[in-house]
């Protein structure tokens, strides 16, 4: 009789139901609600931020910490490449390693081991109209990454070397990284990709997932002693809306399967895969039909403010981008008013703060002038400044819709703001 080892460690309480002020249209699935984790509670909807080689670029825990952040996602892949998974283990688990002591999540590493191989951009919604002759060319070439039944073969992005991820290996990795969330390996797909690969591909993710509740267990198992840790399953299915209700209950059924057993189900869902932007709230709301509402569902890669309002109300609960610092350390700072590039010449006596109505810690301390003479001047400062300007403008707006559909008025400030941000985007 195996030892049960259902998810005490963490759970999910659920607050206000947008559908009480929506009713049961686009947003009846949308709500507000608790993760709890062993290191402390994460207030949902949240934005989480992607701290990929266990930092968030140019940021200090501390400042992290400071844009009101409540968990930090870091990637599997590229801290098994440097420093090992090992190494982080000995340290104590990613949280103790880069002195977070917060709620954490690992990826699996099979979008980077299959995304870095194929060269498409690294955002979960696209627009097929933008993927060029270059992108189609580059997905039927031979990639650095070869996927099989058992996993997949890859190329490192560091040195070249040789490497393989399997589900079980993939397992492995993220718990001696030590994260409170760890989504199963599943296999990335693309837009070019046809329908016949597409089912392959969601029959081969499943199979994936029953081998990682496998190998999560044993690695439960061995490790006793270790804060547990919640295994998540990542849903596929492209836009194909019976390949993404089939991928759901299948995964909903591998984890009922467990937990009959007594052992670990699946503690809450990633949904991924790659879609087009105008397609986000249709395909989060097959996927949440499907779902058991006590469990959270996190939707990877996703940051645009249009893109969180529709994924909110379509039932997702939280969400990762590395696209508000990237897009930072570039010159690109967030305002209520919609993006600004703080390079362009217009910023080079514009004394004002990047965003004083939205206030905070950069808009309340250094001026657009300042930042833009950082920015032309390479000072790493920039990036410091400008990511904790659009962390904590991504992390409030979300805490804004969490206190929105609480308060019953998720539609006026969703329409206000929107109004607002994209007002010079017709």
């Amino acid at each position: 009789m195996n030892q049960p080892l259902l998810d005490t460690d963490l759970s999910f309480t659920q607050g206000t139901a947008l559908s009480e002020e929506l009713g049961e249209g686009p947003g009846k699935h949308g709500r507000t609600g608790t993760i709890h984790t062993p290191h402390g509670d994460i207030q949902t909807p949240a934005f989480i931020p992607v701290a990929t080689k266990a930092t968030v670029k140019t940021l200090t825990p501390e400042q992290i910490r400071m844009t009101g952040a409540q968990a930090i996602l870091s990637n599997a892949y590229h801290l098994y490449l440097q420093p090992g998974h090992d190494v982080v283990d000995a340290a104590g688990g990613v949280a103790a390693f880069e002195n977070w002591h917060g709620p954490t999540y690992t990826d699996s590493g099979g979008f980077q081991v299959m995304s870095l191989g194929v060269g498409f951009k690294k955002v979960l919604a696209m627009d097929a109209s933008e993927l060029s002759e270059k992108d189609i060319r580059a997905a039927k070439k031979e990639r650095m990454a070869l996927v099989d039944e058992d996993g997949v073969d890859f190329r490192s992005i560091i040195d070249g070397s040789k490497h393989r991820f399997t589900p079980e290996v993939s397992m492995q990795i993220q718990h001696g990284l030590g994260a409170d969330i760890l989504f199963a390996f599943d296999e990335l797909t693309t837009l070019v990709d046809t329908r016949q690969y597409q089912e392959e591909s969601v029959a081969r993710t499943h199979r994936w997932a029953k081998r990682c509740l496998d190998e999560h267990h044993r690695q439960t198992l061995a490790r006793a002693g270790k804060p547990r840790q919640s295994l998540w399953g990542v849903i596929q299915g492209a836009q194909y809306e019976d390949l993404r209700r089939q991928a759901t209950r299948g995964l909903v059924e591998l984890s009922n399967q467990a937990e009959a057993e007594g052992r670990r189900g699946f503690g809450g869902f990633g949904i991924g895969g790659a879609l087009e932007k105008e397609n986000l709230g249709t395909i989060v709301g097959w996927v949440c039909d499907e779902l058991p509402k006590e469990k959270p569902r996190h939707l990877l890669g996703i940051s645009e403010p249009d893109d969180l309002f529709t994924a909110v109300a379509a039932g997702a609960d939280t969400f990762d981008c590395v696209a508000p610092t990237r897009l930072a350390r570039r010159g690109g700072v967030y305002t209520l008013d919609g993006r600004m590039t703080l390079t362009n010449a217009r910023f080079k006596r514009d004394f004002a703060g990047v965003d004083e109505e939205f206030g905070g810690y950069v808009s309340n301390n250094y001026s657009r002038a300042y930042l833009h003479h950082l920015l032309k001047a390479k000072e790493f400062l920039a990036g410091t400044l400008c990511t904790i300007h659009n962390l904590e403008f991504m992390v409030r707006l979300v805490d804004n819709i969490r206190a929105s559909i609480e308060g019953g008025y998720f539609s006026e400030y969703r329409d206000e703001f929107m109004g607002r941000y994209y007002a010079g985007k017709k």
